[in-house]
């Protein structure tokens, strides 16, 4: 095995464990007996606990921002297109890296350069605010509570995103188009039945 080939294998023996256990209820001892090593190789990789969590920690918040920007940013999108792709990426990336979203949903602030959940919401929120504010603004609405919009918008999603990640029922396609139906319609107007649009459907490779 090469010096890369264990590095990631410790990465995903990690990743593991600090899921199921969380970093103060998993030791050196224990990543390295799982991972068939000795204890002085994870420090010569990692160079501590920590390091290492935060290495796992930081590849996970990179993947799942970079499929956020992807998704929110996509070229000829309606403003329903755009919280669909975005509300998509997110359940598509905690039912494919379950490991991975508990790790970061969790105060992953240890050593890490990209911070947590929350901090990764806040960038969200971010984009989704540059997005409301033209588009408020060509509907004539006021501009400046783009921000309000778009805090409301991403924490009901988020949240939900953490309800879901257990059983993950149902599946994420209903999910999502229960959400955007929630967020595009209000309360007043849910529909019984709700669906994703065929541009989203073309976009996820349906």
């Amino acid at each position: 095995m090469t010096s890369a080939q264990r590095r990631d294998q410790l990465i995903r023996v990690a990743r593991g464990l600090f899921a199921a256990n969380g970093v103060d209820g998993t030791s050196v001892e224990e990543i390295a007996s799982t991972a068939r090593v000795s204890k002085p190789v994870i420090y010569e990789h990692f160079g501590s606990k920590d390091g290492l969590y935060a290495v796992v920690v930081d590849r996970e918040v990179q993947l799942l921002q970079s499929n956020l920007l992807k998704a929110l940013t996509r070229p000829h999108q309606s403003p329903r297109s755009i919280l669909e792709s975005g509300v998509f990426a997110l359940l598509d990336y905690i039912d494919t890296h379950p490991d991975g979203f508990r790790i970061i949903s969790r105060d992953s602030s240890v050593g890490t350069s990209t911070g947590s959940y929350a901090s990764i919401l806040s960038d969200v929120a971010g984009w989704v605010e540059g997005l409301l504010t033209e588009d408020f603004s060509r509907h004539g609405y006021e501009p400046s509570f783009a921000g309000i919009y778009a805090q409301a918008l991403t924490g009901m999603v988020g949240m939900a995103g953490q309800s879901w990640l257990d059983d993950r029922q149902p599946s994420k396609e209903v999910m999502a188009a229960h959400l955007v139906d929630l967020a595009f319609n209000g309360l007043a107007r849910l529909s019984p039945s709700p669906h994703l649009t065929r541009a989203t459907a073309r976009l996820r490779g349906d």
